[in-house]
């Protein structure tokens, strides 16, 4: 799940930002129940140009008050090294030498994700997942590490992995995690767009639920899939996602609710971009779907094979054919 990347970039810049100008804690004002942490940058733009932002009166979301703060001037300027950092490998060196000198650091968690969002850019799954555990340690109730973990588990775990399970049992932990803790653990700049906030919460939702729906299909509980699923497919009514109402068809075409996966499998078709393997494959679903569905209809459904566990790559041959393989994503790469 890769396009995520961007909404994490977001929300380290904010963190940045942050830590950068409050090198000790502040005396701030807050009503009981409200969220307000500095400002964010826009993606892209250099930390050492970021700025604190003005006090907010109004907090654009609930949950507890948080800020990342540094609780001395070496400890501040240990991390703004760090952050000067630009290859992953250095990042990660850079995270785990100030995690050493400043074991008890709010700032580690910052930068142990700073390091995760550039293994997520190169695509390096195994670093992905050991800098989200070691974020997860340094600040369990931060659904954005939480978030990335669990969907990266989930994707890149195996049948054959002797340790299917426990990635699993992890994945929907912190999946579940994530959840859970979407109001009080996210660190949102006091003065951002409620709209931005609200979609940079949906996103987080949206990919955990999905997160839950793979292992789910992993687990062979299809049922539970669907549920997931839905629940996925509903914090995207704004954005549809091809690969979200894909993969409910096969989950729906596991139990052999034919109609319900056809009519999920049409919904992928219409959202998926033009020539976009996601396209491809809903294509395929549908039709298969539609053949299935017209032969038992005219009484001639002769022995059907089964669909394969999603993952498994399935020659298609008319309606005896499974449902295609999925990609690993949880969402359509762009």
């Amino acid at each position: 799940m890769r396009t995520t990347v961007l909404f994490l970039a977001m929300l380290l810049a904010s963190v940045i930002a942050w830590a950068q100008t409050n090198p000790a804690p502040a005396q701030t004002q807050q009503n009981p129940g409200s969220a307000s942490t500095p400002g964010a940058q826009s993606p892209g733009t250099p930390p050492s140009q970021a700025q604190p932002s003005a006090p907010s009166q109004t907090a654009p979301a609930t949950g507890t008050h948080r800020m990342l703060q540094a609780k001395s001037q070496d400890e501040l300027k240990a991390y703004q090294e760090a952050i000067t950092k630009t290859d992953p490998a250095q990042a990660e060196a850079a995270a785990n030498d100030f995690a050493t000198k400043f074991p008890d650091s709010e700032l580690r968690a910052a930068l142990y994700m700073r390091a995760m969002n550039m293994y997520a850019q190169a695509n390096n799954s195994d670093k992905v997942i050991d800098m989200g555990r070691k974020a997860i340690a340094a600040d369990p109730i931060n659904p954005v590490p939480l978030m990335e973990v669990g969907s990266t588990l989930a994707e890149t775990t195996r049948d054959s992995d002797l340790d299917r399970e426990q990635r699993l049992a992890e994945a929907a932990k912190d999946a579940n995690a994530a959840i859970d803790n979407i109001d009080t653990g996210l660190l949102v700049p006091a003065n951002a767009d409620p709209e931005r906030v609200a979609g940079a919460k949906r996103t987080i939702l949206t990919n955990s639920y999905a997160t839950l729906a793979m292992v789910d299909m992993d687990r062979s509980d299809y049922s539970a899939a669907v549920g997931n699923l839905q629940k996925a497919i509903n914090d995207t009514k704004d954005n549809p996602e091809a690969v979200l109402y894909l993969r409910l068809s096969v989950a729906q075409d596991k139990l052999k609710e034919y109609q319900q996966a056809l009519d999920s499998a049409n919904k992928a078709v219409q959202y998926a971009k033009p020539g976009t393997p996601a396209e491809n494959l809903s294509k395929q679903q549908q039709e298969r779907l539609q053949k299935l569905i017209n032969a038992e209809s005219s009484g001639a459904t002769g022995a059907q094979s089964g669909p394969p566990t999603p993952g498994q790559p399935t020659p298609l041959s008319g309606s005896q054919a499974g449902p295609p393989s999925l990609p690993g994503q949880s969402t359509p790469p762009h």
